[in-house]
């Protein structure tokens, strides 16, 4: 997971009356709007839940399992948290759309730009394309759903591309066990609304953070946005990597996606910098918009926001 705030594209969120907590995960900023007020074994649950995805997902932590899997020379075989079927099988089919631009292994790409768990941010040399799947891992699930991870040499995986909206969803689906059947779970743009009045969301313009490119109506979804403005440390330098060639894309400067869950509403943001928007329309149901860097908007024929055009 990153460590640094996602673009945060939403200039405000209300929710009906209840309670709102504010609190700092993941290296960024989230809020929690629910029908009722979150006691201290809410946020307790939250709180180690919030942590054992981290735990698990972060290439930032020297105690993580990606860092482990990273660290093992001649590969191995490792049982990854049962959150890791939805996320591995969103990557899979949104690497067969761009041809392999989206891809979790562009870690190593990463780090060569400069964006590594030491922050030194000063590219390490050349681009760093990344591998093909086959070439480094396999996965297997078995009957039960649980799914093993094979390496064949060391591999570091980077979720960042929808890692974030699938645990606003894990959050959002651990407060629903617990009661809170109306929420809006906001990790820092990434958002998610189940029950309840919907809300009226500001989108963020990524060229000039006071204002906004337009606005949607929320309702039992999400809506995910992704930008290289938030994470960008020199010219040309920023988090959204072309897997094919290791390098940043240009061109496109945000993007935003309103989908079922966050899961997918957060990977199909990041994928919109990476496919053709229709071949991403014809195997998920989710509306869309874009901007450029010449500050043109576009956005899917279903876009229910209005767009300041």
């Amino acid at each position: 997971m990153s460590r640094v705030p996602d673009q945060t594209t939403c200039l405000g969120t209300t929710a009906s009356a209840g309670d709102a907590w504010l609190f700092e995960a993941i290296g960024t900023a989230w809020r929690i709007d629910a029908d009722r007020a979150l006691d201290e074994h809410d946020r307790a649950a939250v709180a180690e839940r919030v942590e054992r995805f981290d735990r698990d997902w972060s290439r930032f932590r020297a105690d993580s399992l990606v860092s482990t899997i990273a660290a093992a020379t001649d590969g191995g075989t490792w049982a990854l948290p049962d959150d890791a079927a939805p996320l591995l099988a969103l990557f899979a089919r949104l690497h067969a759309l761009s041809r392999g631009r989206v891809s979790p292994l562009v870690g190593a790409s990463l780090e060569r730009l400069g964006y590594d768990a030491a922050y030194r941010l000063r590219p390490a040399g050349e681009p760093l394309p990344a591998p093909e799947w086959e070439e480094l891992l396999d996965l297997t699930t078995d009957h039960a759903g649980a799914v093993r991870l094979t390496t064949r040499r060391p591999v570091l995986l980077d979720v960042g591309a929808a890692g974030k909206g699938h645990l606003v969803d894990i959050v959002g689906d651990l407060l629903a066990a617990r009661g809170a059947t109306e929420t809006v779970v906001d990790g820092s743009g990434d958002i998610r609304h189940r029950g309840g009045a919907g809300i009226r969301i500001a989108l963020e313009n990524p060229a000039n953070p006071t204002k906004a490119i337009g606005v949607v109506e929320l309702r039992d979804a999400a809506l995910c946005a992704s930008s290289p403005s938030r994470r960008a440390w020199g010219e040309g330098l920023h988090h959204i990597i072309d897997a094919v060639t290791g390098r940043p894309v240009d061109g496109v400067i945000g993007t935003w996606a309103v989908a079922p869950t966050a899961l997918e509403a957060d990977g199909l943001a990041t994928a919109l910098f990476l496919a053709e928007p229709r071949e991403l329309e014809a195997e998920f149901a989710f509306s869309w918009a874009r901007m450029f860097s010449d500050g043109r908007l576009e956005a899917s024929a279903n876009w229910e926001g209005e767009l300041f055009r």
